[in-house]
């Protein structure tokens, strides 16, 4: 095991962060994920946080809300020490494809993983 670990510093819990945090920057979006990113510059020591926005109007089963955010707080998880400091919020922006579960992770984590990348390269 890596020891990385998703502790509850690491989340947006508030409203308060969910709105400062979406006056980010657009990172990058995929074909059912968009990526932002908001930086905190009085605080040069915090680290990145993780928001989710999983619409019920895209992902109308709640077994398919709660494995897409599984997925996209595992892959998080991983890098989290290798992104840059900030508030990232991660938004499903369209309707998801009827597929299994398996496959809806798969899709789930090869675009968040692509994502997630763009960021450690800017």
């Amino acid at each position: 095991m890596s020891g990385a670990t998703f502790p509850k510093s690491a989340r947006l819990l508030r409203p308060n962060e969910f709105t400062q945090a979406l006056r980010g920057k657009r990172i990058g979006r995929g074909a059912f994920f968009m990526l932002s990113r908001y930086v905190h510059y009085s605080s040069p020591d915090s680290n990145a946080r993780l928001g989710l926005i999983i619409a019920k109007r895209h992902a109308q089963k709640a077994a398919s809300r709660n494995a897409i955010k599984r997925v996209i707080r595992e892959s998080f998880r991983v890098r989290r020490h290798q992104l840059p400091p900030g508030d990232y919020i991660v938004r499903l922006h369209r309707k998801i494809p009827d597929c299994s579960l398996t496959e809806l992770k798969k899709i789930t984590r090869q675009e968040l993983d692509s994502l997630f990348d763009t960021v450690k390269d800017n």
